[in-house]
């Protein structure tokens, strides 16, 4: 499954600790949400360890490269980087000072010893369902072994990851991201994360509860629960019982100070009636629903293993929207897709036409190694894909702008996340994640207000106190 992709630099570095003899961490972040969780749950563990976050990598003592290997060329990116990294280890040796350079998540879990092997330089390798384990495989770095860390924990890792210090949490801001479901079954032959993650695997109730209190009392406002399939979560609940993610979001709702709740990636055959019905009576759930179809033709999503055709998902949005008519919709779509022909690109842009999307992310198809698709025949060319996904993105971009023109005069409620770029300015969200931009006066951070749309920019909406 897709999750929307960013890639950033030293996670956690708000943790900067003033001690000049501290030994440090800088995390680079590549890919989706959940590896942006999995950073800042790496940098909890090495805090049990010693070590403080940098966002200066040249200030560190060890460099943890957290990758993604949804993208194409995800690998080469990594050694690319490595390569810079390991010149910069190279000095730091001359001048008698250690610098380890770890690699973890998904590229970690693909690629294995040949990390190792095509970049020496790398002192450990360490999947995504491992990471627990760091400060033991730090020790044994640092007795000098090289460690490639990448079989599936029979533990949970989520038992042995120390809390972090609540001063921690309320430093990453009023918003967090936490990962409720992990790996995913569907093998859609595109895709890697079945084989990088492994089959699905959903935390208990009580740890999820426990989590998001922590994370309310540090002053979070708004909690986005994170899978790879994440409405095919089910947990053991309360006296054994088994919980579907709409039991689940209502139980989240009455945490105190928990005002918003969101949840991603999903899958249309798990968008069952429990979940659908949250949306329709849980105002704390978000009127924002990503729900990827990947492609209009049938004949496509079969080719896909999909398990859905266009007809099911279009009859899903509008039972969803029949619950929830203020919903703002999401979706991905790959083009390009081995064998597809002219009239399934069609029906592609039909089916966007009947949706409507807020938002969507769209991409040309890329083999990834390992993957069915990459078997198939009927590749199409780099320009016939090029010139297909043009045309997406055209109808994507259009229906994007209509649904933001549509919002200006609406009074919105916006919870307010940070200062804004310019001075006399902060930054909000509405209810469908567009940023929100209004003048600092009108309220302080983590407050819900209510907003008058005024104006619309490139990619932000301007408001004014209703």
């Amino acid at each position: 499954m897709e999750l929307n992709t960013i890639e950033s630099h030293g996670i956690g570095a708000a943790a900067e600790h003033s001690a000049s003899t501290a030994k440090k961490v800088f995390v680079k972040t590549y890919g989706c949400q959940m590896n942006v969780y999995d950073s800042q749950r790496m940098t909890d563990a090495l805090a049990a360890d010693g070590y403080v976050a940098t966002d200066a990598v040249e200030d560190a003592d060890l460099v943890l490269l957290n990758t993604c290997h949804i993208r194409e060329k995800a690998a080469e990116k990594v050694y690319s980087e490595l390569g810079r990294i390991r010149d910069m280890k190279a000095e730091r040796a001359e001048a008698g000072r250690e610098l380890l350079i770890g690699v973890a998540g998904c590229v970690a879990q693909a690629e294995g010893a040949e990390i190792i092997r095509r970049a020496p330089a790398v002192d450990l390798v360490i999947g995504p369902q491992t990471y627990h384990r760091l400060p033991d495989v730090l020790a044994r770095v640092r007795g000098g072994e090289k460690i490639v860390e990448t079989e599936y924990a029979i533990e949970d890792k989520f038992e042995h990851l120390p809390q972090p210090k609540r001063t921690e949490l309320a430093k990453r801001g009023v918003t967090a991201f936490l990962t409720v479901q992990e790996g995913c079954d569907k093998f859609c032959t595109f895709c890697v994360v079945p084989y990088t993650r492994g089959s699905e695997v959903s935390r208990p109730v009580a740890q999820i509860v426990a989590e998001a209190e922590r994370l309310a009392e540090a002053g979070v406002r708004e909690v986005t629960l994170l899978g790879q399939n994440v409405n095919a979560w089910h947990g053991a609940g309360e006296n054994g019982q088994e919980w579907g993610l709409g039991r689940l979001l209502f139980r989240l709702a009455e945490i105190p100070g928990l005002a918003r709740l969101r949840y991603t990636t999903s899958h249309p055959r798990d968008m069952d009636d429990e979940l659908i019905a949250a949306h329709r009576d849980l105002p704390a759930l978000m009127p924002y629903l990503h729900l990827p179809v990947q492609s209009g033709s049938d004949r496509i999503l079969k080719a896909m293993n999909r398990r859905h055709t266009a007809r099911y998902y279009l009859a899903l949005i509008e039972r969803i929207r029949a619950a929830r008519p203020d919903i703002a919709m999401s979706g991905d779509f790959i083009v390009g897709f081995p064998g597809e022909t002219e009239e399934d690109f069609e029906a592609t842009l039909k089916l966007v036409r009947e949706v409507g999307y807020a938002s969507a992310f769209t991409f040309k198809y890329s083999t990834r190694p390992g993957t069915p698709g990459a078997e198939m025949d009927g590749h199409l060319s780099e320009t016939m894909k090029d010139e297909r996904l043009q045309r997406l993105q055209a109808l994507i971009n259009d229906q994007q702008q209509n649904f933001i023109a549509s919002l200006v005069g609406r009074t919105v409620s916006t919870l307010i996340e940070k200062p804004g770029r310019r001075p006399g300015q902060i930054l909000g969200r509405s209810p469908w994640l567009n940023p929100v931009i209004v003048d600092d006066k009108a309220g302080g951070i983590g407050d819900i207000i209510d907003v008058r749309i005024t104006k619309t920019g490139p990619n932000s909406l301007f408001a004014e106190l209703a």
